[in-house]
């Protein structure tokens, strides 16, 4: 997910440095206990694992380290007590008139991949996000794997975001996505191009400080069209966790 964009991001942060107060950078530390991993209606475990991630933005410019740690070995088909994927992401958020638009590269990392599996692959992404009022937003984003497989994967999603109090946010949201058939070949085993998951979500977050945040949520997924995504390939519908974010 990203190797000369995120160079070009960092380069954009270390000159920020004599930047004013109002345009210092933003870092966040987050981690996330998840019931289940499940990437795009994937099954990739089903058991507990742990999310950490680090997250530097600056001007618009973002770079992001995120990681998945197996507790659970999924019924021995993975190591447990190990990193089996390590995301490096580097993006550009800006805006079209009304719209948020954003760009970026993803790369995947896999340390414990097989010796006949690929260990890496990379993304490009790009995202359009429209403010609808009244708490509602529609999005839309599509990302292009040149890395593993030469295919898209493209997602579109309405999301809800309603203010309890000053320090409490629900929010509810769902997608749908579409792939190509190489895609859906190499990562489900699918045998044509076609709608491919969709994907329930509510979640809610309270604000202990200013600084440091509590979260929990729950999710709902499932295969579109079994010739893009194969039943088998889904092993785990709901799953949910908690998550711990910490800005400085």
């Amino acid at each position: 997910m990203k190797r000369l964009f995120s160079m070009a991001a960092l380069v954009a942060l270390a000159t920020g440095g004599a930047a004013s107060q109002a345009t210092a950078a933003t870092a966040t530390a987050a981690l996330d206990a998840n019931s289940a991993y499940v990437w795009r209606g994937l099954t990739f475990n089903n058991g507990f694992v742990l999310q950490p991630s680090m997250d530097v933005s600056h001007n618009g410019f973002a770079f992001n380290v995120w990681g998945n740690y197996d507790v659970d070995d999924y019924d021995g088909a993975l190591d447990d007590n190990k990193f089996s994927e390590v995301d490096l992401t580097g993006s550009y958020a800006f805006k079209l008139g009304k719209v948020d638009a954003s760009v970026g590269i993803i790369h995947y990392l896999f340390p414990e991949a097989a010796d006949d599996a690929d260990s890496s692959t990379t993304e490009v992404f790009a995202g359009l996000s429209y403010d609808l009022g009244a708490g509602f937003a529609i999005s839309t984003k599509m990302y292009y794997d040149f890395g593993a497989v030469d295919d898209f994967y493209v997602t579109a999603g309405l999301g809800y975001t309603y203010s309890i109090n000053d320090k409490t946010t629900l929010g509810l949201s769902g997608l749908i996505s579409y792939a190509g058939e190489d895609f859906t070949d190499y990562y489900a085993g699918g045998t044509d191009s076609g709608f491919f998951n969709y994907q329930l979500t509510a979640s809610m977050k309270y604000m202990v400080t200013d600084a440091f945040g509590v979260g929990a949520n729950i999710n709902y997924t499932d295969s579109m069209d079994d010739d893009a995504l194969p039943d088998e390939a889904v092993d785990t519908t709901v799953f949910g966790g908690i998550n711990l974010t910490f800005t400085f």
